[in-house]
């Protein structure tokens, strides 16, 4: 029987969005999970991953509550939260790609009447996939990625002069953009146990009184667009077992160190003889 390739999970809340990762997708059927949440089970072109697809709707409690299941049912390696954010810093641009280094949720503390006082919980994005999207955007050059944290609530900023632009100057000020569903995701994976996540958003408006004019000019598209581009690079990058190159120190002959076998994973119960090949002598290794 043959196996099932390993799963990604990569998750978007607004049609747009899904449709931008949709079109890297090949191959897709749809699923849907004893919950009622439906998703599309398909293949990325240029790897082995398994890519299942959801669009799971605005907000971070919905993404908390619709991540967890999914991730119980799909058994994934990976999840992905892509999507579209309001840039925070002056040199984040339209159009630009934010990669979650972590993740804060902005909307706990305490109100008193010295003012706000923040219980600020935050979730760092996956080393493993952090490094792949490192390595995946430098042959992206017509793509500019901030490798900056996000902030994450359930509020669209609209208003950079409101409270809560403040409260993020002054309490979440390394932040790089906005959105409203990344903690959710990344909470969900933290809380199922060994699952790299990662939040890739692509930045279509300043949060600021001009996102409606953005919008209509069709950036959330554009900025879609280029965060999906990114995971699908990520995800290229981020091979599955068995699809990384070869190390330093390893071939696809199963050697290492020039001219031992490689035993590794397997266990031996009789001697074994090995010939070093390209070298001027043969070893026997018992």
């Amino acid at each position: 029987m043959p196996q099932t390739p390993p799963t990604v999970l990569v998750l978007t809340a607004l049609a747009l969005e899904y449709a931008a990762v949709r079109a890297h997708v090949t191959e897709r059927r749809e699923r849907v999970h004893a919950g009622g949440t439906r998703v599309e089970v398909g293949r990325l072109p240029g790897c082995s991953w398994q890519v299942v697809t959801a669009e799971l709707g605005e907000g971070a409690r919905t993404a908390a509550a619709l991540t967890g299941p999914l991730i119980d049912w799909l058994r994934p390696r990976a999840v992905l939260f892509v999507g579209v954010a309001g840039a925070l810093k002056d040199d984040v641009a339209l159009g630009d790609v934010v990669v979650g280094t972590k993740v804060y949720a902005v909307h706990g503390g305490k109100q008193t009447p010295d003012g706000l006082l923040v219980r600020p919980e935050a979730w760092f994005g996956s080393n493993a996939l952090v490094q792949a999207a490192r390595s995946a955007v430098r042959d992206m050059p017509g793509v500019r990625v901030h490798f900056k944290p996000i902030a994450s609530g359930d509020v669209v900023l609209a208003d950079a002069a409101s409270g809560v632009a403040r409260q993020l100057r002054e309490h979440y000020n390394d932040a790089a953009a906005i959105e409203t569903e990344g903690s959710g995701a990344v909470h969900a994976a933290h809380l199922s146990g060994q699952v790299d996540a990662l939040v890739i958003r692509g930045i279509s408006d300043r949060a600021d009184a001009d996102k409606q004019r953005a919008d209509a000019a069709g950036s959330q598209e554009r900025a879609a667009a280029r965060a999906a581009a990114v995971a699908v690079a990520v995800l290229r990058t981020h091979a599955p077992d068995g699809d990384a190159p070869a190390g330093p120190e390893e071939d696809a002959q199963g050697t290492y160190g020039g001219d031992h076998i490689d035993f590794r994973g397997g266990t031996f119960h009789a001697p074994v003889v090995g010939k070093a090949v390209g070298t001027d002598r043969t070893d026997d290794h018992r």
